[in-house]
């Protein structure tokens, strides 16, 4: 089963009250101040409108509502990696008609968001069903959104790379710029500096030709990242490998690519395409009558 990162509420906790902050900069939602009554109670449902939505971020969106209205009550109807169809209800919420219309927009910004990125894993991840292949996210995310972004990520069924700059050593293009810049055998001197300083961490290295691939498997590298090659030349990648390191395919990866991707070999498929320029997910927040009213 794919592993669901935690999702850290502290940060999470801050970016929401940022959100309502720069929506209401001091003054409130003028507009429903001043329609809706203040003991006014409402309750809303929240409803998919689009085809094949998987669903992300519910707790974070009840989050919001209970920002504005701690009594607010939260009903999921669709959870998390749940995937719904057009015209399905995700979730309802009741609570103070004002706090409601107040969160309305915050609530459905996150949401949106993250279905969104759930929804596109979710392609991704099937157009490799039928192979070993793992598909992997990047660290091209949103700046404060990345615990979030990639909580997305695994809840559509692809999984997470490395989360930060910590948590794994990776040579990339401009390490092995400077590196060359002392000499020959950069990418085999960066590797074992890595080893020295940090012994305990794995070590991917960014390969953009076949020599390079060498390298890095000669040098003892975990992982090598084959960027931007054709099916082509990762198919030669992983005939000099032979299986010493991990092979990640990156660059230029599309949904198209992916299945001829799968029976080169290669371990792993990033794509940052999962969480930089995804479509939010279609999804709207109607007041209904109250089910005392129905």
């Amino acid at each position: 089963m794919n592993h669901i990162p935690e999702i850290d509420w502290t940060r999470v906790d801050a970016l929401i009250e940022l959100a309502i902050n720069e929506d209401l900069d001091g003054a409130g939602d003028v507009t429903t101040l001043a329609v809706v009554p203040a003991d006014k109670r409402a309750r809303a449902v929240l409803r998919c409108k689009q085809q094949d939505m998987v669903v992300a971020g519910q707790e974070v969106a009840e989050r919001v509502f209970a920002r504005l209205d701690p009594l607010a009550t939260y009903q999921v109807l669709k959870p998390d990696g749940c995937c719904c169809a057009k015209g399905e209800i995700i979730a309802e919420v009741t609570g103070s008609a004002q706090s409601l219309l107040t969160a309305e927009r915050t609530a459905l910004n996150f949401l949106q968001r993250l279905c969104g990125i759930a929804t596109v894993s979710a392609r991704y991840a099937a157009a490799l069903k039928d192979s070993a292949t793992v598909v992997l996210d990047t660290r091209k995310t949103t700046p404060g959104f990345r615990n979030l972004e990639k909580y997305a990520v695994a809840v559509g069924g692809a999984t997470n790379h490395r989360i930060g700059l910590f948590d794994r050593a990776m040579i990339k293009d401009n390490h092995r710029e400077l590196a060359a810049m002392e000499g020959p055998g950069g990418i085999a001197r960066s590797v074992a500096r890595v080893r020295h300083a940090y012994p305990d961490l794995e070590i991917e290295v960014e390969a953009d030709r076949l020599e390079e691939v060498r390298e890095a498997a000669d040098a003892g590298a975990d992982y090598i990242l084959l960027d931007n090659m054709t099916d082509e030349m990762m198919a030669e990648a992983v005939k000099i490998n032979a299986g010493r390191a991990r092979l990640e395919a990156s660059g230029g990866i599309t949904l198209e690519r992916l299945p001829a991707i799968g029976k080169i070999g290669v371990d792993f498929v990033s794509a940052g395409a999962l969480t930089h320029s995804v479509k939010a997910a279609d999804i709207s927040m109607d007041i209904v009558p109250m089910e005392t009213e129905e």
